[in-house]
């Protein structure tokens, strides 16, 4: 695991709004902590012995920043939500809703959109995928902020398709 690697993993967590994350592997054991106004990183080299890698996360339900998004936009209306369309990721990765930091957004809430249509970019290992609308309608909403982590299968955009 390399400087940048733990850097991301710190973001990340500071982001998640979790407490506490170790993660252990072969030769490094990091613990993250969180508080209220501080942030400690402990890093450890540990030595070569026959451990095998582990890793404790904390609960979903520690993470009320991250999981408060996507859980409450289901079933906050899901009458009104049932007359669109999830446009949801195809792969995990790192999604990003413009093309570079000095450009456009790929589509805008409001905006009508059309089969084929690039709505935005999912980076997974160093690869940027360009992820297209298989549906034409207008974009009700953004479920997820630019530059998040986002999971398989995870809503990404709500389309009216009428």
């Amino acid at each position: 695991m390399d400087l940048k690697d733990i850097q991301n993993l710190i973001k990340f967590v500071a982001k998640s709004g979790a407490s506490e994350v170790k993660l252990e592997t072969d030769d490094v054991k990091i613990t993250i902590k969180t508080g209220s106004d501080s942030e400690t990183t402990i890093v450890q080299q540990v030595p070569m012995a026959a451990q095998m890698p582990h890793m404790q996360m904390p609960n979903m339900g520690q993470q009320p920043q991250q999981a408060a998004a996507p859980v409450e936009a289901a079933p906050a209306a899901p009458a009104e939500d049932s007359k669109y369309i999830t446009i949801k990721s195809p792969i995990i990765g790192t999604f990003y809703r413009k093309p570079s930091p000095d450009k456009p957004l790929f589509v805008e809430v409001g905006q009508t959109i059309a089969e084929g249509d690039v709505l935005c970019i999912i980076e997974a290992m160093k690869l940027f995928n360009e992820i297209e609308s298989e549906v034409s309608g207008k974009i009700v909403k953004v479920l997820v902020d630019d530059s998040s982590p986002v999971e398989f299968d995870q809503p990404l955009f709500l389309v009216d398709p009428s």
